[in-house]
């Protein structure tokens, strides 16, 4: 401790150096007192939502929109973080009227006034899907009014920003499946209709109709042999005209049996040009089979897809209806802001308090700085603790001029040692 070896010592160094210790703290404390006086007080408000569980059980009727609550209110607070949208509600509470702020200023204040945490909700099992139970929201401004509109007024927009980010992606959602439903439905009526041309330029029926067709002809066969049938009747009956009859009634039953001939003659006919369209309607190539199984095969996987889109459909609807009617997970306030009564900054009486303190301390590291720097043996213990040897004769300062009184501030030396 250089000439500091006991609290005496610190003592004498302390009556020593008063003035300048006294100096140091007084200033000290004036500026202690100054920066108090400019320090503004800071009052915090908070509101609490929660995270409340649909109304419609999941397994009953689930919600379209999809990711955990943490991912969302973490896209929402970005978007209440934005430089629009802190410069827009701090012009609509006059916060920072009459300081010389540039935006830039205002929005990094804004960011770090305002702070927004979630508690994470008890797990179920062993998985974390990222559910947050609570949502607090706490401001800290300059006035308490101040601090409880900014804290309801990040709340407002924290619930109307979930509410509009919900029922448009439900929106999205419902739309997305329409579109795809209505362009499915467009190209299943396209390829059916392309496969009926098709089957009308190659004259290729439906396969129900090839059904029918076959009976068709099977008919045409039995009644063309009904025919055959009676037609040999008649020829035999014919060829049996007894001759012996009279020349007229033999010719008018001949005319008969004929024209009842040509009549079977004429059925014949049209009943076999019938069968010859029927028989080759019924024959197709091997490539209008391959091609009339591709499209088969195209409208089977588009029915498929239209089918499932059209049940994805129907789920959107479903969600969009729960999102619209605030039936599905939703943010609800339980503790609204509160005007704030006592700031939560340190007092100014504190402040000057450890200013003093902070300045005595000060003063007392320059004062023994000052005698580290000018090391003087004042005392007999002194010089025998520095150099070993034991002074015989102790010749006290005596002071002459000036004043004889001695002060706490007049240098009061025990008096130099003197060896003899």
């Amino acid at each position: 401790m250089g000439p500091i070896y006991s609290f005496l010592d610190f003592i004498e160094m302390l009556r020593r150096r008063a003035l300048l210790i006294f100096v140091v703290t007084c200033l000290g404390a004036v500026m202690a007192f100054f920066v108090a006086l400019q320090k503004k007080h800071e009052y915090e408000s908070s509101v609490v939502i929660q995270v409340a569980q649909p109304k419609v059980a999941d397994d009953l009727a689930s919600s379209t929109v999809d990711g955990s609550s943490a991912r969302r209110i973490q896209l929402i607070e970005q978007r209440l973080m934005a430089r629009g949208t802190l410069l827009e509600i701090a012009d609509q509470f006059e916060l920072y009227q009459g300081l010389p702020l540039r935006p830039s200023e205002i929005v990094d204040l804004m960011r770090r006034s305002i702070s927004i945490t979630g508690v994470a909700a008890a797990r179920e099992g062993f998985a974390d899907d990222g559910s947050i139970s609570v949502l607090t929201i706490t401001a800290r401004m300059g006035s308490p009014e101040h601090a409880q509109l900014v804290a309801d007024e990040f709340a407002k927009r924290t619930i109307d920003l979930d509410v509009q980010s919900r029922i448009e992606q439900a929106r999205e959602t419902l739309q997305f499946f329409s579109e795809k439903e209505s362009a499915l439905a467009v190209g299943l009526s396209e390829l059916e209709r392309q496969m009926a041309e098709y089957r009308d330029a190659h004259e290729v029926t439906l396969p129900g109709v090839l059904e029918l067709r076959r009976n068709e002809i099977s008919q045409i066969n039995e009644t063309l042999l009904e025919l055959a049938r009676d037609q040999i009747e008649l020829r035999r009956a014919a060829g049996q005209v007894n001759t012996n009859e009279r020349q007229a009634t033999a010719q008018r039953k001949l005319a008969e049996f004929n024209d009842q001939i040509a009549g079977l003659d004429d059925q014949i006919a049209l009943l076999t040009a019938r069968k010859s369209n029927l028989e080759q309607s019924l024959q197709t190539s091997p490539q209008v089979e391959r091609q009339l199984g591709a499209y088969m095969r195209q409208i089977q996987q588009l029915q498929s897809e239209y089918n499932e889109i059209i049940q994805r459909r129907n789920e959107a609807e479903v969600g969009f209806r729960l999102e619209s009617s605030s039936r599905s997970e939703r943010l609800t306030i339980i503790e609204p802001a509160i005007l704030p009564d006592l700031p939560v900054t340190s007092g100014r009486k504190k402040l000057v308090i450890l200013g003093l303190m902070g300045s005595f301390v000060i003063g007392v590291a320059l004062a023994f700085v000052k005698e580290l720097q000018h090391p003087v043996l004042r005392t007999a213990e002194q010089l025998e603790r520095e150099t070993g040897l034991t002074p015989v004769v102790t010749i006290p300062e005596l002071i002459t001029d000036g004043p004889k009184r001695r002060g706490w501030f007049t240098r009061r030396p025990k008096g130099d040692t003197a060896t003899l």
